[in-house]
């Protein structure tokens, strides 16, 4: 298994967070659930609008593959690409232990 943190640094704007949303919603989820071997994502996001997701896939490939699909994704009517400036850096690792797994 492997973890990846995709790292967006705030502060950030409500037209921003907006956008992001918008993006992962209708675009982003979308393609990386067309990626098999992804297992789980979380958006962790602070009241500045400081975000790190943390995508577990099966493989570090599946991570690779998924980060593709999701750059080979053209944006939407109305995506404004000044609003989605992407990631401030992105950190892959491979996962040591899990504790409080649900089966």
């Amino acid at each position: 298994m492997y973890a990846q943190l995709t790292y967006f640094d705030g502060p950030r704007t409500p037209e921003q967070l907006a956008a992001a949303d918008f993006a992962a919603r209708e675009r982003i989820a979308p393609a990386a659930a067309a990626v098999p071997g992804n297992i789980t994502t979380y958006v962790l996001r602070r009241a500045d609008g400081a975000e790190v997701v943390v995508s577990i896939a099966e493989t570090e490939q599946a991570l690779a593959d998924t980060q593709k699909a999701i750059m080979g994704t053209g944006l939407l009517p109305g995506e404004d690409p000044a609003l989605l400036p992407g990631a401030d850096r992105v950190e892959v690792y491979p996962v040591h232990e899990v504790f409080g797994a649900r089966p």
